[in-house]
């Protein structure tokens, strides 16, 4: 590879066109930022402009590189010198990778300093980054450590009510220490405070606004409606889904066989994004809170804290990004309650959402943005500019459509934990009523153990939502069309 088209496929890299022996902050500082975040490379022979200028007793100067990362370097990172020749020039590279042990800290001159990037600069981490260098190196998350607030002081009705509804059972005293949400000594881990009823973690708030128009610049009016929330995570989530529903408007057409509804935005995908914002977000962020600003044409939801990794979300592929959860603590009374799936397909389950609207096209496709402080979600409006009745719409999707709303209607009539009903919901969708699947397709789609599989199929072919079919392998199911049987 050449050194051009390492520096084009590099997202952090830094240059120097020599080692300044005399200054070693001077390129020790980005060593520091390379290991105190998702790494980096140092290249050795490049000048400011990106000319290739080489360096002269390369050999030397990567000794020395060496032992100044050793003397200046605390603790001293993992680096891979490699001795790079193009052009008949000699050039280091010195590939640092993100460290386990954060913050590493630059020492000399009398300064002990841990350096993080911001951009394409390497500066000095502030108190709160410190901080968070410091959980991370700890292997220790905000959401699990102890608070100061008194579990006896605080209620927690709605955390109990919602998760006697969606896990089917009573949430008790020994469940909060057993889930992380309390300590032995009876405080609250700030997870267990960020979800009473009347959280006192006062940064934990969420701000709704419906804007008039497609922007945020004053005209006739500047906003259409506007609240601000705050209590208990589970509060944030409900109130920011009905404030979705109640600022946005679905529409219908009319079908052969009844009508096809048309959100202006997936119910699913709003509360997929909702729940990542209030779930991932960088709780250690004071002055800054969970947004939803709605215009005509679009829905934006802000979250501070961009990715837990410190990847940057566009620059990859968001149907294969591993689950890394800034607050697992949050993330697993979450997913006990079903808002959300262990495994950590959120990106993914949003786009397939808005590909499974009947008015779905290419432009609007949800888009992901991240920078180092911050995470945005833009779902674009399936309605916006739109003649419905011009829309052409596929046979498969207006059938599936009408499907789903019989089959919703006929769940509602039959006795069902919201757990259950929400599986049913996503298995329909993925198979409808000419599909098959099998005790494995239910087991991979929801992360569940082979028992507990076989227990929810058992519990649907009771109901008599489904029935075994022969000719396609042993152990085969379809759902029961009721309108035709």
């Amino acid at each position: 590879m050449r050194i051009a088209d390492f520096i084009d496929e590099s997202t952090e890299y830094d240059k120097k066109e020599k080692l300044e022996e005399r200054k070693p902050r001077s390129w020790l500082k980005s060593v520091s930022a390379f290991a105190n975040g998702i790494g980096g490379a140092l290249i050795f022979g490049v000048s400011d402009d990106e000319t290739l200028v080489g360096l002269a007793h390369a050999k030397e100067v990567s000794k020395k590189i060496s032992e100044a990362i050793k003397s200046r370097m605390d603790p001293v990172p993992q680096a891979v010198m490699e001795n790079h020749s193009e052009d008949g020039k000699d050039f280091i590279i010195l590939r640092v990778p993100g460290g386990q042990e954060t913050p590493y800290y630059y020492v000399g001159d009398g300064n002990r300093i841990a350096y993080v990037r911001v951009g394409n600069e390497s500066i000095p981490a502030d108190a709160t980054a410190l901080k968070r260098l410091v959980l991370r190196g700890s292997h220790i998350s905000y959401d699990s450590l102890p608070s100061r607030y008194s579990f006896e002081k605080l209620a927690f009705t709605k955390l109990r009510s919602v998760y006697r509804v969606q896990a089917g059972n009573e949430l008790t005293d020994s469940d909060f220490v057993s889930f992380e949400l309390l300590d032995e000594s009876g405080n609250l881990t700030n997870a267990g405070a960020l979800l009473a009823d009347d959280s006192p973690i006062r940064h934990s708030r969420l701000f709704c606004t419906r804007w008039y128009g497609l922007d945020k610049a004053s005209g006739v009016m500047d906003a259409l409606d506007d609240k601000e929330y705050s209590g208990s995570l589970i509060s944030l989530l409900q109130n920011g889904e009905e404030f979705v529903k109640n600022n946005s408007k679905k529409r219908w057409k009319k079908t052969g066989s009844g009508r096809v509804e048309m959100p202006e935005y997936p119910e699913q995908a709003v509360h997929e994004a909702l729940v990542n914002a209030l779930i991932h977000r960088d709780y250690m962020e004071i002055g800054s809170e969970v947004h939803i600003d709605i215009f005509d044409d679009r829905l934006e939801i802000y979250s501070p804290g961009g990715m837990f990794d410190g990847t940057i979300v566009q620059d990859q592929d968001t149907d294969h990004i591993a689950s890394k959860r800034r607050n697992p603590v949050i993330a697993d009374i979450f997913s006990r309650m079903h808002f959300m799936e262990r495994r950590g397909s959120g990106f993914k389950k949003i786009k397939a959402d808005y590909r499974h609207a009947v008015n779905y096209r290419p432009e609007v496709e949800p888009k992901f943005v991240s920078t180092s402080t911050s995470f945005f979600v833009t779902l674009y409006n399936l309605n916006y500019g739109i003649d419905i009745k011009k829309v052409a719409l596929e046979p498969e999707k207006v059938a599936l459509g009408a499907d789903k709303v019989a089959f919703e209607r006929h769940l509602s009539t039959l006795k069902m934990s919201a757990p259950t009903k929400e599986k049913t919901l996503t298995l329909f969708d993925n198979y409808g009523y000419e599909r098959a699947f099998s005790r494995a397709d239910v087991l991979n789609m929801f992360a569940l153990a082979p028992s507990s599989a076989g227990k929810f199929l058992t519990r649907l072919k009771t109901l008599g939502l489904i029935k075994a079919v022969g000719g396609q392998g042993n152990g085969k199911y379809k759902f029961s069309n009721f309108q035709s049987d």
